[in-house]
């Protein structure tokens, strides 16, 4: 009855506008899979040197709807679009290096972010990938310190905001293969500053695999 009393005063809008339903069959066709790899080479030659690799599920440009699916998903707070949003990344999660056993560390948010939103919308994400692949989940990483949004930033000022903004959690079982689990990837610089920490703490092989890059 509460549920029907709030769709009633606050209906539910999808990404272009239907009221019913947060995505409609037709917007779930258009969120697809169309996965972009970023090589280590190309990585170095962008000043990321701890990284490994990116995998990025798919495009704005293939997937125009993917900017709307993030937006309700991280700041209207609608915790089922994580679900939608993780099925693009299981398409592309075959292109990870995954010779060793490798684990899914989401990128964490500092606590005070976390509490505002209410979740983070990158263990949702890992835990998608997790049920689908059998993947596991560690939380391998804190946020010693919040670093503001990186929005309007250009790619050495959030380098800069990032740096030593990550550590590897007390007592934490190193693995030697680790894929960060993020929405969206930009410039690089927070999957790079968690590659650092995980390097420095002993981990060989860092990946990230995100929604989106660029």
């Amino acid at each position: 009855m509460w549920n029907a009393l709030l769709d009633y005063l606050f209906p539910r809008r999808s990404l272009t506008g239907a009221e019913g339903e947060w995505v409609t069959s037709a917007e779930r066709a258009k969120l697809v899979s169309h996965p972009e790899i970023l090589e280590t080479s190309v990585l170095r030659h962008l000043g990321l040197r701890h990284l490994d690799r990116i995998v990025a599920g798919t495009n704005y440009r293939e997937s125009p709807l993917l900017r709307g699916a993030v937006a309700s998903f991280k700041y209207r707070r609608i915790r089922g679009m994580g679900e939608e949003l993780g099925a693009v990344m299981i398409g592309a999660s075959n292109l990870l290096n995954t010779k060793d056993a490798s684990v899914l560390c989401p990128v964490p948010l500092h606590w005070t972010r976390k509490f505002a939103r209410g979740f983070n919308q990158a263990e949702i994400l890992a835990s998608c990938l997790a049920k689908e692949r059998g993947w596991e989940v560690r939380h391998l990483l804190r946020r010693a310190r919040p670093t503001g949004s990186q929005v309007g930033r250009k790619r050495n000022e959030r380098l800069q905001a990032l740096r030593g903004s990550f550590r590897v959690v007390d007592d934490a079982v190193i693995p030697s293969s680790v894929i960060l689990i993020d929405d969206i990837s930009t410039t690089g610089a927070t999957l790079e500053e968690c590659a650092r920490a995980l390097k420095d703490a002993g981990v060989v092989m860092v990946q990230g695999l995100v929604l989106a890059h660029g």
